[in-house]
């Protein structure tokens, strides 16, 4: 496959890495987005004699074990008929992002409502809270069964926090086995 603009593969020389990212990336996002998912990220890494890509997908009801099989085959046949490798041989991972990925754009705050979310102030002290609602200034925590507001322009970045029981936000009874 080639680059536009060049008439030669990408290389994994200075550059090329970036390039060779990019060119993945234009063969998965239409692909991602036929599917009704978003694509988070795109990485190539060199794994000795092989490439590792790496492709994170995600969607606002989350992705299930189907949905993710079906995209990884979708984009496995499309990497073998584009080449983008060459003589390469590669290893293709779709995942969707784990639990410690940082919420850093609004999309991530609102797929974490409801949740216990850990937010780092840029001149304040960190706060934990169950996340109510994100709205266009910022994001409103419930701490100590109180609503609080924090401006986008406060938070420095959140974090989702694993939680194997928690209180029912409606009924107040415990709800157990998740993880999150």
């Amino acid at each position: 496959m080639s680059v536009p603009g060049s008439d030669r593969r990408p290389t994994a020389g200075k550059g090329g890495q970036a390039r060779l990212e990019a060119a993945v990336a234009a063969v998965v996002m239409p692909l991602v987005e036929d599917a009704k998912l978003e694509c988070e990220e795109v990485r190539v890494r060199n794994a000795g004699r092989r490439k590792l890509v790496r492709i994170v997908v995600d969607g606002d009801g989350g992705v299930s074990a189907d949905e993710l099989a079906a995209v990884s085959r979708t984009v496995s046949r499309a990497l073998d008929d584009d080449d983008p490798f060459g003589p390469a041989p590669y290893t293709l991972e779709v995942s969707t992002p784990g639990v410690d990925r940082p919420l850093t754009r609004r999309r991530h705050w609102e797929r974490a409502v409801g949740r216990l979310v850990a937010v780092e102030m840029s001149d304040a002290a960190p706060r934990q809270g169950r996340l109510r609602q994100v709205t266009d200034r910022g994001v409103i925590l419930t701490m100590d069964g109180e609503d609080t507001s924090l401006a986008w322009a406060d938070i420095a970045r959140g974090k989702v926090q694993v939680e194997f029981s928690h209180a029912d936000s409606e009924s107040g009874e415990i709800a157990s086995g998740e993880a999150g």
